[in-house]
This record gives C-alpha cells, structure tokens and sequence, in this order.
C-alpha cells in the first residue's frame, strides 16, 4: 500500500534555492511506509495542482498526478514528489485530500507549503486562458527519499516552474523523460494573475541527458529546437490530440494515427500518454513506434472516462492493439 510522507518545510514563495528544513523520520517508530518501499520503477516530480471550477470547488489535477495514475495502473511502482497542500481549506476552498489516491501503487512525499498551486480555466472557443492566483513554491530536490533517486525511470513533470532544470541535470536514472509544459509558463509571481507563454530555454547539459522529451502540438513552436535535438540524439514525441502522434527517433520522424474513440474528458491526456510512453520506451528491447503505439492506444482509452480514474489496464490496452476494436 502507498503512503503520504509529508517533508516539512517552510514555504518559499521565490527564488531557486533556499534553506529547507527537513525533518527526520519520528524516533521510536520504526522504519516508515517511504522507507519500507522499494526503489520506485517510475517516480515522477512536479507540483499536483488544484483546478477551479466554475462553482468554485477545486479538483486536483497536473503531470503528477495523471501521470503517477497512469504508471500504476499499467503496474509500475510509482512515487511522487510535490509541493502543496492537501486535505484541508486554503484561501476558502476546500482542496481535496490525497487519501483516494493512496491505495494505488503510489507513494508521495509532499514538501510543505501555504497554499497549493491553483489554476483558473477559462475556454473561449477552442483557446484555452488560465490563471493562476496561487503558486506552491519550488521542490527542492534534496527532499528525494535517497532510494529513490535510483529510481529506473524519472518523469520531470513542472507544470508552474517548481523545477531548478540545473538540479535536474544531476539525477542519475536509467531514463530520464520530460513534459516540459511548466518551463513555458509566465505569470506575475508576486501576486498571481494570467498564464503566457514562453519559449522553452534548457541548460544544454540538462538537455543533453534527457532520454525523451513529449510536447503537444500547441507547444512545439515553443519547444522545436529543444524536441530536434534530444530526437536527433534519443526520442522526442509531438502528441496530436485524437488525429495520434508523432515521433522523432534519431532524427527519424514516425506518425502514430490516433483511434477513434467517443470522448468525455481530454484533461491529462497528454500526461497519461506521456506515462505510458516512457514506460514502454525506458526498455531498449522496445521500437519508438511500438512505443508510441501503445502510449496512444492508453491514451485514447482514458479519455473515454472522466479524472485520473479513467485510465485503463494494460489487458484492455493489449486488447486495442491487437484488435483495433474498443469495447
């Protein structure tokens, strides 16, 4: 079973580096539930965030968390670290408890803060505008349990900036894959407010250990440079909603078609097929393109269901592939 291991300490609104208190394990108790856990297969860092919606109740959302869902469903031991808040109120609203997500497969550490990061989205047409009132604070990499920095496969997952991508460089796994979407965003730190866009600007020596890197479609004029050379070099992958994606494996680019499957909710199905993909291509006995395959077939699954829940077993997923049929 997975447990919340909760790393206390004082929230940092600014800034990359600061002093954090860490607090040792509670004397006397014996060895926690992070540290009876074994070494992680997939441990994925980024804030979980809380989404508004319109009535003004929040859900959790982010890489994080649909990600870590995905991992564990298709049977990966999965850890998370974050930042936040969870289980109580903030600012007057309630931000759900991670507790639902405990039983499965996931253990997190959540670094403390005063407030979760919280997004506002508002759709005008197809445009998507957010806001975010309130930010986290940055994750301070030493707070990683120290055998889970040997985790096989490590999911950078920012979706607000809370990643250092110089501490980054220095993670030493099997395969190292990035959503990089959180790099691009801007917003007034201070004081909260709207989300722009900015283009993607990595240390070389980060870039150069990345294994993978997933962007969509909508974010690729941002990210181009950074995408062609870690696909020149390993595999990079440009999701395209429901028409499938595209991949780039030395220097070679593949299109995966998407499956048509009726849709109920498309929130985090980047992430889910980010999951999925850097699992199947963390293993070298497997082809981009069959990874690529299988990320989309899962991804395509998930979105026939609302929330994280909705993503399907690795049964159903084969069942897909070898098919084409959903049932």
């Amino acid at each position: 079973m997975a447990n919340q291991q909760r790393d206390d300490t004082p929230n940092q609104q600014s800034g990359r580096q600061g002093k954090h208190e860490r607090r040792p394990f509670r004397p006397g108790a014996g060895r926690s539930a992070v540290q009876r856990m074994r070494t992680p297969d997939y441990l994925v860092i980024g804030h979980i965030c809380a989404d508004l919606r319109p009535d003004g109740s929040a859900v959790l959302g982010g890489t994080a968390l649909y990600s870590a869902m995905t991992a564990a469903r298709l049977g990966a031991r999965v850890a998370i670290l974050t930042r936040g808040v969870f289980g109580r109120e903030v600012n007057g609203v309630a931000i759900p408890s991670l507790e639902p997500y405990l039983d499965q497969r996931i253990s997190i550490v959540v670094q403390d803060a005063e407030t979760p990061t919280v997004f506002i989205n508002e759709y005008q047409n197809t445009h998507r505008v957010q806001t975010m009132p309130h930010w986290a604070g940055p994750i301070d990499l030493n707070g990683l349990p120290p055998h889970w920095r040997h985790a096989r496969l490590v999911h950078l997952g920012p979706v607000a900036d809370e990643l250092d991508p110089r501490a980054c460089a220095g993670l030493t796994t099997q395969f190292l894959g990035a959503t990089p979407q959180g790099w691009m965003r801007s917003w007034p730190r201070s004081s909260g407010g709207k989300v722009t866009h900015i283009p993607l600007k990595l240390p070389g020596s980060l870039v150069d250990r990345l294994d993978s890197v997933i962007v969509s479609d909508e974010e690729i004029a941002y990210t181009r440079e950074v995408v062609n050379r870690v696909g020149d070099r390993r595999v990079s992958v440009m999701t395209r909603g429901p028409e499938g994606a595209q991949v780039i494996a030395g220097g070679q680019k593949v299109d995966i078609p998407g499956h048509n499957v009726q849709i109920r909710d498309l929130t985090g199905a980047g992430d889910v097929f980010a999951a999925a993909f850097f699992l199947k291509a963390s293993d070298r006995t497997v082809s981009a393109r069959a990874a690529g395959e299988f990320a989309n077939a899962v991804a395509a699954l998930s979105v026939r269901e609302v929330g994280p829940f909705g993503v399907p077993t690795r049964r159903q997923v084969e069942e897909l592939l070898t098919t084409g049929r959903v049932r």
